[in-house]
């Protein structure tokens, strides 16, 4: 029994974060605090109320209990609670309450938050814990995959120099000649109308024999295409390499604030992603697709190694997965010749969420316009269907297991089809109903005529919201997996199999978030399709509470970059990447984090469940 402050130096010393201090730190950190003695049932603080204390457990336990009443997470001897409720808002997430006879060392908020401030190593243990805006970063992202996440606004050259519609191509010449510079904006009183490029005095002035008082408007290319600075440089390097051009004004509002050029942005470093979907798009057979996903695992790697945040990752991967797609259906097309009705091509799932990551198999559907006739175009789309769904197998995206694919007769159907499933599902909602409206709540149009898919999500969750019993079912299968947390708050791993003694992070980790926010879409009537676009839009619309969506992006970030760095040590050594990981393998810090992420979860499921009651 620890009796004195005396004897709590070696105490604290023993366990993370507070072994990054150093003994004068924690002599300090001890005198500055209270010990305190707590009976059993005795309450920290209220769910809501102020936080004034970061408590560290000495001995004893304390209990994170939901409004319902189920234990969130248990803080044994040696860990602290109250940091994320001082570094959010200030309230307590949760009711925390001793579950037996326990006595704790209390720090003042002032103090602790001092204490961030004086040493860097030991904050950065909590920073996960605050809001995104106040959080800084933890990892440098420097490398060439990590440039791509940047935002434009980032690496554009900001007040460009622009010229007038009515100067003159002499004038445009002698300034790009004075500035060294190989295009001109075209910028009136109303804002960017136009680039003017070397190439444009090449092709549209000497080469036609025109005068140097030609005004730029006559051969300028007017309305060109901007990006705003907000925009990734992965946005800019597509949109630069699917029209051939080289130079991309950033215009916010209609007025230009910066420009980026191929030159600067290959410049500053190889991008990878890029590279791989510009050999896909060259590709004319299906090996040499093949082999440029086989690069995927290995880009993965790289990105992880850059810092690149988890859902970025997500991004870069699945746009490789959607060039393939794309790509398949133009050989097909090649070799068919032009769809004989106008039809649109679907990805679900994980690919229709943009959250691939190093294991994916194929989800998608097929979409037909009310013109196709079964008897006279059948034949076509069956082979559309089959050639791209091989394709995509034989690049190493394996066929659904639940042949949730186009070449299935029942998902390649007429837009009113589509409907009718879906307000059978809504009317109906049996399991086999709620795993298919899962499914299809995540569609993302990939190639084809998008206007086919315009409305049918609108309609479906219009009518899903009004429908009492679906949303139960929903939510009743929104809390079938749940995060992998011992009756005790340690680890419940698989006991038995291939995969014993592992956490899996898919299933158990990323899936029940994935199911939260879709719930939360279903609630909002938001039509955002990534799990993480879905919390944030939750949150600005009202569904969740700031402090909840917060948690749980949070939550999912955490556990996310946890799949991927698991899935990333399996690629530099040699292995297949999978999503089964085993707790011994982290740090004690990243441990914690993930306990706490799981908690989270749960707190959430719990929330979800006391309120459909």
């Amino acid at each position: 029994m620890i009796d004195a402050k005396a004897e709590l130096t070696p105490f604290l010393a023993q366990h993370h974060p507070f072994d990054l201090l150093s003994e004068k730190a924690l002599v300090d950190l001890i005198e500055a605090s209270d010990l305190r003695r707590l009976e059993p049932g005795t309450v920290l603080y209220e769910k809501g109320a102020p936080v004034t204390h970061f408590s560290i457990v000495l001995e004893g336990t304390i209990d994170a209990v939901s409004s319902d009443g189920e234990i969130i997470t248990r803080f044994s001897p040696g860990e602290g609670i109250g940091a994320r409720g001082i570094l959010r808002d200030g309230l307590g997430p949760n009711q925390a309450v001793a579950s037996g006879a326990t006595r704790v060392l209390e720090l003042p908020k002032q103090i602790f938050l001092d204490y961030l401030a004086s040493y860097p190593d030991f904050a950065r243990y909590f920073e996960r814990l605050r809001t995104g805006a106040d959080r800084k970063p933890i990892f440098s992202a420097d490398g060439g995959d990590a440039l791509i996440t940047n935002r434009l606004a980032d690496i554009m050259t900001v007040r460009p120099i622009s010229i007038r519609s009515d100067a003159t191509v002499q004038e445009a010449g002698r300034l790009m000649h004075e500035k060294t510079i190989s295009c001109l904006p075209v910028a009136d009183d109303d804002g960017l109308v136009g680039i003017l490029t070397t190439g444009d005095l090449a092709g549209r002035v000497v080469a036609k024999g025109l005068g140097p008082d030609t005004l730029i408007r006559e051969v300028m290319t007017a309305d060109p295409l901007t990006l705003p600075p907000d925009a990734l440089v992965f946005d800019a390097l597509l949109a630069m390499g699917e029209r051939q051009i080289g130079h991309l004004p950033i215009a916010e509002q209609g007025k230009l604030v910066g420009i980026v050029t191929r030159t600067n942005l290959i410049r500053r470093q190889s991008i990878s992603v890029t590279f791989l979907i510009g050999d896909i798009n060259k590709a004319v057979r299906i090996p040499d697709i093949a082999a440029v996903v086989a690069e995927v695992p290995q880009l993965l790697a790289q990105l992880v190694g850059a810092g690149v945040e988890a859902f970025k990752v997500g991004q870069l991967v699945t746009s490789v997965t959607d060039a393939v797609t794309k790509r398949l259906i133009k050989l097909a097309e090649a070799d068919l010749g032009p769809p004989p009705v106008p039809y649109l091509w679907l990805a679900c799932g994980s690919q229709g969420r943009r959250e691939q990551t190093g294991v994916s198999d194929q989800d998608n559907c097929i979409i037909l316009d009310e013109s196709y006739d079964e008897k006279t175009h059948e034949a076509y789309f069956a082979e559309l269907a089959k050639r791209v769904c091989d394709g995509l197998d034989a690049c190493g995206y394996v066929y659904c297991p639940g042949e949730m694919m186009a070449t299935t007769p029942k998902w390649r159907v007429k837009g009113s089809t589509w409907r009718r499933y879906f307000q059978r599902w809504i009317d109906e909602p049996d399991p086999m109903a709620q795993m298919l409206s899962s499914v299809m709540f995540d569609l993302r149009p990939i190639a084809g005529e998008t206007a086919l898919f315009s409305g049918l999500q609108r309609r479906t969750l219009d009518a899903a919201r009004k429908n009492s019993i679906f949303r139960a079912h929903m939510i009743a299968n929104s809390l079938k997996h749940l995060p992998p947390l011992s009756l005790f708050q340690g680890f419940a791993l698989i006991r038995s199999g291939e995969h014993r003694n592992t956490l899996d992070l898919k299933l158990n980790g990323v899936v029940p978030i994935v199911d939260l926010a879709r719930v939360y879409a279903l609630d909002g009537g938001l039509e955002e399709v990534n799990t993480r676009d879905r919390l944030i839009a939750a949150r600005r619309e009202g569904v969740l509470s700031e402090g909840a969506a917060a948690d749980l992006v949070d939550a999912y970030d955490l556990i996310s970059g946890i799949r991927l760095e698991h899935q990333a040590r399996q690629v530099r050594d040699g292995k297949k990447p999978d999503n089964f990981l085993a707790p011994a393998n982290l740090s004690a810090m990243e441990r914690k984090h993930l306990k706490d992420a799981f908690s989270v979860v749960k707190s959430s499921q719990s929330v979800l469940r006391s309120r459909s009651a």
